[in-house]
């Protein structure tokens, strides 16, 4: 087989989650680290496909489970996008780096306060020190995030209450000079901006 056949079965091993050929690969001193066209190592296809075990494998193997694809995905962040909790807690226990950035700039607490993944911002706020403040390349936090780019009902509601809770920063404003509560009331969403009110904003 060609380099070019073996690298190929490989990746197609990593998709399907066949920890069986991943481990002869590697017994064949194949760098489980190597990546494809789209900058993807095992690990990553392994997370995109949801093959727990053998993500688990690959980081007892040794895997850099940090490593981010040409769009910026990496399994920790692939956990906070796709409200994978499985993955998200296999990766915090082992010790993902928490400051890596999306394509957007955000940390994974950004993308999962925008979507509503409820049960991802829980655990990363209960289990980890994400920053829970940090501005992306368009200048929102989590906070802002949840509150413009959602329809700011319950789920959205409890998102922010969390956040509030875990130390958001109600008066960090966005790039324009607007506030939380400003950005909540031109929205329409009272309740939203009852809970910034009572946190101080």
């Amino acid at each position: 087989m060609s380099d070019n056949k073996v690298l190929m079965a490989y990746f197609q091993a990593a998709a399907e989650g066949n920890i069986n050929a991943i481990q002869s690969f590697l017994e064949q001193n194949i760098d489980i680290n190597i990546a494809n066209r789209q900058g993807r190592t095992a690990i990553v296809l392994a997370s995109l496909n949801k093959h727990y075990a053998l993500v688990e494998y690959l980081i007892a193997a040794g895997a850099d489970i940090n490593h981010q694809d040409e769009t910026c995905f990496n399994p920790f962040l692939i956990a906070c996008l796709n409200n994978d909790l499985k993955l998200l807690r296999i990766m915090i226990a082992a010790k993902a780096d928490l400051t890596r950035l999306t394509r957007f700039g955000g940390v994974g607490i950004t993308p999962a306060s925008e979507k509503g993944y409820v049960d991802i911002v829980r655990e990363l706020l209960d289990t980890t020190i994400i920053n829970v403040n940090h501005t992306n390349f368009v200048g929102w936090t989590p906070l802002l995030e949840a509150i413009v780019l959602n329809d700011g009902g319950t789920t959205q509601q409890q998102i922010i209450k969390m956040l509030l809770d875990n130390g958001a920063n109600p008066h960090m404003t966005d790039k324009y000079g607007k506030t939380p509560l400003q950005l909540a009331k031109e929205k329409g969403y009272s309740k939203i901006a009852d809970l910034l009110i009572a946190a101080g904003a």
